[in-house]
């Protein structure tokens, strides 16, 4: 049976972007950077993606750290192509230093050709200007570095970029949407705020997100593990995770319920049957219950 696709049309500061989204409702990140595998920097920006796109109703399946390199930046996207998702996001590798090199590598993963696009020139030229104007620097020539943040592969689409430099890029292909973002946190959060998150909303087609948590004292968490289980198989549509805070002698777990949902009052009500089943079930043996915290 052919399943039905769906092409939401999403604009971008007046350019028109149409995303083919069919039932693979996921989205892939990959973050390039060679200061993240060698652990000189954080990896924050796909903490912080991965809760967005959880909140706005799609599920986040892998992420993957690639380094400053052409040909592994080519295979991991090549690669995440092939399973299909929605959407996938990249962060870092599009400044004008040479090790900038995001772009090069979702070409060649593309087999096509990367040019100057109009546009992302435009962005660029117009942000130096402003600098130059706001006394921030002597001059605002279009020098080659600062040209190869317009360089864009053959087809792709610039996003405006609200507080640095390098416009973000979107490309369609084969039903799969590629996003890539600066790997500067302040610059890929006011992107995807203001030009992604609006198209994954879409995508999600009204899907809600709703999480809890709650703490159980002097229980531990080998004794919690068939209680979980019995409470996500009376509670199928509500995913029950434990992390563990304590220690052996003095246990201390977390229990985070989440759910997806239509609408709000469902996934509320999938998460409150669950948690108050999960919550008898840590009192009859014998722990306590911490106060509860809640998220859509």
């Amino acid at each position: 049976m052919n399943k039905a696709v769906i092409t939401p049309q999403i604009h971008f500061s007046n350019q028109l972007l149409q995303v083919d989204v069919s039932m693979n409702q996921y989205v892939e990140i990959i973050c390039v950077g060679n200061e993240l595998l060698i652990g000189k920097t954080l990896n924050t920006n796909a903490q912080w993606l991965t809760k967005r796109v959880t909140t706005l109703g799609l599920n986040t399946r892998r992420v993957t750290v690639v380094s400053d390199d052409i040909n592994e930046i080519s295979l991991a996207l090549s690669e995440a192509i092939q399973r299909s998702p929605a959407f996938i996001l990249t962060t870092g590798g599009l400044g004008p230093t040479f090790d900038d090199k995001t772009l090069e590598g979702l070409a060649k993963a593309l087999n096509t050709g990367i040019e100057v696009n109009k546009e992302a020139l435009r962005m660029v030229k117009e942000k130096y200007l402003s600098y130059a104007q706001e006394g921030r620097m002597d001059a605002a020539e279009l020098t080659p570095h600062r040209v190869k943040m317009a360089k864009l592969p053959d087809g792709s689409k610039a996003l405006p970029n609200p507080v640095g430099t390098a416009p973000a890029v979107a490309t369609e292909y084969q039903n799969v949407t590629i996003i890539s973002l600066p790997g500067v946190p302040s610059e890929m959060k006011s992107i995807f705020d203001e030009s992604v998150a609006p198209l994954l909303k879409q995508a999600a087609r009204g899907v809600t997100f709703f999480e809890t948590s709650i703490e159980s004292f002097k229980v531990m968490e080998s004794e919690m593990a068939p209680l979980i289980d019995k409470v996500m198989h009376g509670n199928p549509h509500v995913y029950i995770k434990s992390h563990p805070k304590g220690t052996e002698r003095v246990p201390r777990i977390e229990f985070h319920l989440s759910t997806t949902a239509k609408d709000s009052s469902t996934a509320r009500k999938r998460v409150s049957n669950a948690l108050l089943e999960l919550t008898e079930l840590i009192q009859r043996k014998g722990g306590k219950i911490k106060a509860v915290k809640s998220e859509t």
